[in-house]
């Protein structure tokens, strides 16, 4: 057996700010995909993702979920494991994509994809998402197992406003790029996501978040989502120095020097790509050409042409 593909999905905003209602803004990524597959491999990999998956199903049970768990532990004790080549701590939404291929396997009554998805209903499966995903990352906001089963991108007004929606069609011979950087370590969801909650505890950090961080958030959405490039990378840029100055435990210590040259020099601008502490690190480019000459020597793979 095996079940149908499941994408990686890219936050380009709203990571963190969600958490307090920020706007944001998410897109499948089809480079990577897994599914769920029963095999009697003895593949190390294999082995693991089985474990995991045990273990996943235990915690699924403690939840209002309407879910077929005989069926799943039955498929478990055969081997069945989540064939993935998402990269794990990667921020591109591993754990999202092998969440929503459970829930689309062993779902009784649940929403597709083929329905009318009234605001209520994708209100309803990002809930339940978030609560599956908890496995995981200790709070999810349920947005990427989300995107991974919409496979759509996603608008998120506010907490309770989200959408499905349409994003500007990409120009093949355009000079600005969204572009992935790879920092070649991993990273963990579960201790960013507390860091950020420690420093919630501050009033002056609460105090940015909101009258700096969310700001520019919300016009990098409108901006992108309305083609107003001009608009976009000042607001980038202006986020890119609000996350280096408030968020620096999310930045590799590695890359301080190249995120800051960055905002010095206009070639590119660096954010957080999910929770940040490794994996990708998100670039908006206004040149990718010039970015590229500055970040000669690092893995850059671009997303989306402007």
């Amino acid at each position: 057996m095996k079940g149908p593909l499941f994408y990686s999905k890219i936050l380009l905003f709203g990571e963190y700010g969600i958490i307090e209602d920020s706007k944001g803004l998410s897109i499948p990524y089809n480079f990577f995909n897994g599914a769920l597959k029963i095999s009697a491999s003895s593949d190390e990999e294999a082995k693991k993702s089985n474990l995991i998956l045990s273990q996943f199903s235990t915690h699924l049970k403690t939840l209002d979920i309407d879910l077929d768990s005989n069926s799943l532990d039955n498929h478990i004790k055969k081997g069945m494991y989540f064939d993935s080549s998402i990269p794990k701590g990667y921020g591109v939404g591993s754990s999202g994509a092998l969440v929503a291929a459970v829930y689309e396997k062993y779902a009784n009554n649940k929403i597709t994809v083929l329905e009318n998805l009234t605001r209520e209903k994708l209100l309803l499966l990002k809930e339940i998402f978030s609560k599956m995903e908890s496995f995981f990352h200790g709070k999810s906001s349920g947005l990427d197992p989300l995107n991974s089963y919409l496979s759509i991108p996603i608008l998120i007004k506010s907490k309770n406003d989200i959408n499905v929606t349409g994003i500007p069609s990409q120009k093949s011979n355009g000079s600005g790029a969204v572009f992935l950087l790879d920092s070649g370590q991993t990273g963990s969801t579960a201790p960013m996501v507390n860091i950020f909650m420690e420093k919630m505890k501050k009033e002056g950090f609460r105090n940015m978040l909101n009258s700096q961080f969310i700001k520019h958030t919300n016009i990098c959405v409108d901006s992108f989502l309305n083609g107003d490039l001009n608009n976009l990378f000042k607001s980038t840029k202006k986020l890119s120095q609000v996350v280096f100055e408030n968020f620096k435990p999310m930045i590799p210590k590695e890359f301080h020097d190249l995120w800051k040259n960055g905002i010095d020099n206009g070639s590119y601008f660096l954010k957080l790509c999910g929770s940040g502490g490794g994996g990708y690190i998100l670039g908006f480019a206004p040149d990718i050409e010039e970015a590229k000459k500055d970040l000669e020597g690092y893995n850059l793979e671009v997303v989306y042409h402007f």
